[in-house]
């Protein structure tokens, strides 16, 4: 059964829209009636995703944006508000993952790079998606963790930290928010079938077998499963539900 969502009349956010989740998300948007601005460091897979849009009848604007870098986020901002008005919704998903060792092996620069994207990232765009929200009086941000981001995991001790990291962010300003109209969660994704994960798979740190088994429902998501749960918790629908980390991950943490 598919659901369908109303967002016409609103503006999305995206980041790390150029593939994955991401992508799907913003296509998901965007079907919905949403104008949508997709952000991310690979211009050319976010225009043809805008052209793609633009050319069904949507509103896309594509906006080059490297999360770790606040004054680009700030940018990336105001140019959605100068496009299309307001910002209603933002999905904070740009991430990276690093490559797999002992925490004690793990050199200093890596765990600075991602920390800077996927914990720093992931304040920045809140920080100035909320000080446009706070000025419409209204809004919705979810914020992409992982079920790394409730567990631990040998040998990716760095990328699990950001991920926790991102739900300290999320329910401290989930309260801070909540009052003002501005509704904050986060999505805890399992094994999904993006180029993160393949990437992964093809370097030997997971194996497709592998992932299977541990998940109980007997596969990986797509990333369309996991932009309907972000499309679900920016709807009215989940109107009560403020500082949550909402696990998808067909059943491996059960």
């Amino acid at each position: 059964m598919s659901i369908t969502y109303d967002f016409s009349e609103q503006v999305a956010l995206v980041t790390g829209a150029a593939m994955g989740m991401g992508l799907a998300t913003a296509r998901a948007f965007a079907d919905a009636g949403a104008a949508v601005t997709l952000a991310d460091i690979d211009q050319a897979a976010l225009q043809s995703t805008v052209d793609e849009i633009t050319s069904a009848g949507g509103k896309a604007i594509a906006v080059v944006c490297d999360v770790t870098d606040e004054s680009q986020v700030a940018a990336m901002v105001e140019r959605t508000v100068a496009e299309f008005g307001r910002l209603d919704v933002a999905f904070n998903n740009a991430g990276i993952q690093v490559p797999t060792g002992d925490l004690a092996d793990v050199p200093t620069d890596v765990f600075d790079r991602i920390t800077a994207v996927n914990l720093r990232g992931v304040w920045a765009c809140m920080k100035h998606e909320l000080l446009q929200m706070q000025r419409q009086g209204r809004g919705a941000i979810v914020n992409n963790s992982s079920v790394g981001g409730i567990r631990g995991g040998a040998q990716l001790a760095a990328y699990h930290a950001t991920k926790h990291g991102v739900l300290g962010l999320t329910r401290s300003a989930g309260k801070e928010y909540a009052a003002r109209g501005i509704r904050i969660n986060a999505i805890c994704p399992g094994a999904t079938d993006t180029p993160m994960v393949a990437k992964m798979i093809d370097d030997g740190t997971f194996s497709m077998s592998g992932l299977e088994q541990g998940t109980p429902i007997g596969r990986i998501a797509r990333p369309e499963e996991i932009a309907s749960v972000v499309m679900w918790l920016c709807s009215p629908g989940a109107s009560f539900i403020v500082g949550h980390a909402l696990v998808v991950d067909g059943g491996s943490t059960a």
